[in-house]
């Protein structure tokens, strides 16, 4: 009867172990195939630039994209424009506080397929340690073990208080934030 009962206990642990979903895959981001941009407009011109260091941890599986885990982490001093009045600036107080606050989160764990190639990540965005949620859309290729992601978030900068001396008539709230993304698992 003892072995029975051990017999039955793994059998149910065998089974157990094989009900639960599988694992997402890790993605290593091409940093040299990968972009980080951003734009926001000012007056009637549109200011653009780029966060050259950043870094991703992402788990994922487009079969499975609700087990997605996903975390961003850019560096606000590397913040660029090419205009030297507004590199000057950015990394700032008043802007991005980059001796203060010099990382940026995003994180998600909420991914949802919208369909085809389309997929909506849900998560925050914590600038200058303000919390915001935001919603990234994104489009997904994956082609072998190389997977290309474009997506576009809108952030309000004044609610992570960036730029927060500025008014919105001269600088938009809105800031346009541009993934181009290249991984490999």
């Amino acid at each position: 009867m003892h072995l029975k009962h051990h017999a039955i206990a793994a059998l149910a642990l065998f089974a157990t172990a094989f009900a639960h979903p599988a694992f997402a895959d890790s993605w290593t981001v091409d940093k040299d195939k990968s972009s980080l941009s951003f734009e926001v407009a000012q007056g009637e011109e549109t200011v653009t630039g780029s966060f050259s260091t950043w870094d991703a941890a992402i788990d994922f599986d487009p079969a499975a994209p609700e087990q997605a885990k996903i975390k961003a982490t850019i560096e606000t001093g590397s913040a660029a424009t090419g205009s030297a009045q507004f590199d000057g600036m950015l990394p700032g107080p008043d802007f991005f506080d980059a001796a203060g606050f010099p990382q940026a989160v995003f994180q998600t764990d909420k991914v949802t397929a919208l369909g085809g190639d389309a997929y909506q990540a849900e998560g925050t965005l914590t600038i200058r340690d303000i919390s915001q949620p935001v919603t990234l859309d994104f489009t997904l290729t994956i082609t072998g073990d190389t997977a290309v992601a474009d997506g576009t978030a809108t952030i309000s900068r004044t609610a992570h208080k960036v730029g927060s001396s500025v008014a919105t008539s001269t600088l938009a709230d809105a800031v346009k934030v541009k993934l181009d993304l290249t991984a490999t698992r």
